[in-house]
């Protein structure tokens, strides 16, 4: 399996990724659900635009985010860092992915955002006790 098919496979088995943005004093993290479009290499969140995460990436465009398998077998750790910019999603494709993935979410009338993916770093001991990926997009 190459590389980036790797991360992709990961990033579909789960759905939920913690968010990590900085103002001028303080990081911030957050957790968010999430839908993947493989073709842009982007994540579609939402978030309001009063949020402390989101005020904070309205000023500061550069975030990380995690997804990480949650075990004590050290075997099967398996997490991925992800680095880029989070930027409202104008686009209409990749807000139907996001409702098609959380339907229940039409009703919230949520604003959208994507994460534009520049780096991905995925960890994953099944292939050997640290094993990391890198990849940069």
């Amino acid at each position: 399996m190459k590389d980036l098919e790797r991360i992709e496979a990961f990033i579909a088995k789960h759905h939920l990724l913690t968010l990590a943005t900085c103002d001028n004093d303080a990081p911030y993290c957050s957790s968010a659900f999430y839908a993947y479009d493989s073709d842009s290499k982007t994540f579609v969140i939402a978030g309001d635009t009063k949020t402390t995460h989101i005020q904070n990436a309205l000023a500061n465009q550069k975030v990380a985010a995690n997804i990480h398998l949650e075990t004590k077998e050290i075997g099967k750790i398996e997490g991925l860092q992800i680095q880029g910019t989070l930027h409202r999603c104008e686009d209409e494709n990749r807000k139907k992915l996001y409702f098609k993935t959380f339907p229940y979410a039409l009703a919230l009338h949520p604003t959208l955002w994507e994460l534009h993916v520049r780096r991905f770093k995925l960890t994953d001991n099944k292939l050997g006790f640290g094993k990391k990926i890198v990849l940069e997009i």
